[in-house]
C-alpha cells in the first residue's frame, strides 16, 4: 500500500489574518483577491478556504437581495406605486 505523505501548511499569523481581511475590505480589489486566493493553487490552504468560503456567502447574500428586490418592486409595482411616473 502506497504511504501517502501530506504536507503541513504553514500556520498564518495574526499579521497574515488581519492583512487578508483589511484587503478583503476594499472594494473590486477585495473581491479580486478573494477570487485570485480562491482559484491560486500557491495560496495558502487555509486562506484559500476562507476565500472559497467568503466568496459563496458573498453570493448567498446576492441571491437573497435579489430575491428581495424583485419581491419588493414587484408589491410596489402591483400596488400602483409608480402610476405618477
Amino acid at each position: 500500500m502506497d504511504h501517502i505523505q501530506r504536507e503541513a501548511a504553514p500556520v498564518m499569523s495574526l499579521k497574515d489574518w488581519v492583512i487578508s481581511v483589511l484587503i478583503s475590505f476594499i472594494p473590486m480589489v477585495g473581491f479580486i483577491m478573494l477570487l485570485v486566493w480562491s482559484f491560486s493553487d500557491s495560496t495558502n490552504p487555509n486562506k484559500k478556504n476562507w476565500a472559497q468560503a467568503t466568496l459563496i456567502i458573498f453570493a448567498a447574500f446576492f441571491v437573497l437581495y435579489l430575491i428581495f428586490a424583485f419581491v419588493f418592486m414587484g408589491a410596489i409595482m402591483s400596488a400602483g406605486g409608480f402610476d405618477s411616473m
